[in-house]
């Protein structure tokens, strides 16, 4: 039979991180949080057993609260101009929300929070991971990048790469302008 998930509170995670910082073991560490070693074992392995930072929001992202009115404004089916009014946000901001999570018919707050959250982490995929054209342009030098149509700008480490004027109409590279380090 099947044990059901254990989710661990933000306080467990904490208290699993120092007290294997002080020495106590997988199976010490499991009896006190009542959880098996493997599971503890597990907490520690994602993050190479250093206790991460605490995640903080950005203060202009939506928050839980905006999101459930979002949600309420929906229901009571105002449009998104007034529900941005009440919130005192750009439009924009709560029509893309609701685009990005289901629409207005299936519009859940919790959903979208949760989502938002699992956005946020990171490691997130560079643009060159992304995009071939500019993997195959770094592989082969700046040699070529007049070729390609592009511009190569430095600054310190980074490399901004944007289309130049004479190809701007060209449409295998539309690109706004990416920070590629180099």
């Amino acid at each position: 039979m099947k044990r059901p998930k254990r989710t661990f509170t933000i306080e467990e995670k904490d208290l699993v991180f120092d007290l294997w910082k002080q020495g106590v073991g997988f199976s010490d560490i499991g009896r006190i949080i009542d959880a098996q070693p493997g599971t503890v074992f597990t907490i520690l392995r994602e993050t190479g057993g250093i206790k991460p930072k605490s995640r903080t929001r950005n203060t202009k992202h939506l928050t839980i609260e905006e999101r459930e009115e979002i949600r309420v404004g929906l229901s009571a089916k105002l449009s998104i101009r007034a529900i941005a009014r009440s919130l005192n946000r750009s439009p924009s901001t709560i029509s893309r929300e609701v685009a990005r999570n289901r629409g207005r018919r299936y519009y859940k707050a919790v959903d979208a929070d949760n989502r938002a959250k699992r956005m946020a982490k990171r490691p997130k995929l560079s643009a060159l991971e992304l995009n071939q054209e500019l993997r195959s342009l770094k592989k082969s030098g700046h040699q070529n990048k007049y070729q390609a149509g592009l511009k190569v700008s430095f600054h310190g480490v980074k490399a901004c790469i944007y289309p130049m004027k004479r190809f701007i109409n060209r449409s295998t590279f539309v690109l706004k302008t990416l920070s590629i380090i180099l």
